[in-house]
């Protein structure tokens, strides 16, 4: 089976090993206008340089009420391109290659005046804003939104797009049987939002580059879908038209419920395993990978394709390059480092 240190390729995409940067909100827009500044330059950077083979940029809002906070990055103005096309060039030129997850917070847009949901059910426990139902236009003036966010990705030169459908955002606020009461098209069918987001974003895509899309397999609340309804999620986004799945699961609301597996590392390497067979698909996963071992054992087993590191690279920006050294003995591949990593 692979190896963390194996290539990975998939249509026009190549990546140098098997180490995805899971994508981490940085709140660090000090202007508040959506556009990344030096810290997400030299943040990003630095774990390319550090031998990272995708880093995907953090949670990227299609407008600026579909932001988290106001100092969360944002894709909704072609002002914007040329600040994301100065991190992947230099990503790239170190050896990585740079995806982008382009979202909407939906009803946890915490600064927006007035957020937006498939349905008016706020967030629990209290002290959340209701949110205003998307009327059937507004819900299509969405999909066009994510379209737009899309194409200036790819004129920034981004090598892949992930979509967040994941956490209770936006996506996943629409699939989810608990969040979704709706009585039109997008309640009787609950996946359509996203199947109509998939279709859009690929019609600007170029077609070689892979679309991602990151999902919660399951979901944690109280009478929430379990991981049977999660593989339906799966076939049929892959159906529309995703390439990778990135798994995850939870996230959509607090508190927490009977069906959380727990919180230690690995977790939700068994969700991973369900959907690549299920759906026959390639699959990211994720959920505290943080020790090189277990990492490694996740793509040789064969549980993932890829295995996604969220938290341990906030930590080191080097993970990478440790991670192949003690798994494999590699050194790293940038000249001036090879001195820190000598042969045994």
């Amino acid at each position: 089976m692979a190896k963390l240190s194996e290539p990975f390729r998939l249509k026009g995409l190549e990546l140098k090993n098997r180490i995805v940067m899971a994508p981490m909100c940085q709140y660090s827009v000090e202007e508040q206008d959506g556009t990344p500044n030096d810290w997400h330059f030299v943040h990003y950077v630095s774990r390319a340089v550090g031998g990272t083979g995708l880093i995907l940029v953090e949670m990227t809002n299609v407008e600026p009420d579909g932001r988290i906070t106001n100092r969360c990055l944002g894709l909704w103005d072609d002002a914007q391109i040329p600040a994301y096309a100065r991190i992947v060039r230099e990503c790239q030129r170190y050896g990585a290659r740079v995806g982008v997850q382009i979202a909407h917070a939906g009803r946890k847009a915490t600064d927006a005046e007035r957020p937006v949901s498939s349905s008016p059910i706020p967030v629990e426990p209290t002290g959340w804003k209701t949110p205003h139902e998307l009327t059937t236009a507004e819900v299509r003036e969405q999909v066009g939104l994510f379209r737009e966010a899309a194409r200036r990705a790819v004129e920034a030169g981004f090598d892949t797009i992930e979509l967040h459908g994941a956490h209770g955002y936006l996506i996943h606020q629409f699939h989810s049987p608990s969040l979704n009461r709706r009585t039109d098209e997008y309640g009787q069918d609950k996946l359509r939002f996203g199947c109509e987001v998939i279709a859009a974003v690929r019609e600007v895509m170029p077609a070689d580059m892979p679309l991602l899309l990151r999902f919660s397999a399951t979901e944690y609340i109280e009478g929430g879908y379990g991981l049977d309804y999660g593989l339906e999620i799966a076939r049929r986004y892959k159906e529309a038209g995703v390439d990778i799945l990135h798994v995850s699961s939870g996230g959509e609301a607090p508190p927490n419920g009977s069906r959380q597996p727990g919180n230690y590392p690995g977790y939700q390497v068994p969700m991973a395993r369900a959907v690549r067979e299920a759906a026959g698909i390639p699959v990211i996963a994720v959920g505290m990978l943080d020790e090189p071992e277990l990492a490694q054992s996740v793509v040789q087993s064969g549980d993932a394709d890829l295995a996604g590191i969220g938290r341990a690279l906030l930590r080191n920006p080097y993970w990478a390059v440790d991670a192949l050294m003690k798994t494999e003995g590699l050194r790293a591949e940038q000249p001036a480092y090879k001195r820190g990593y000598p042969l045994k």
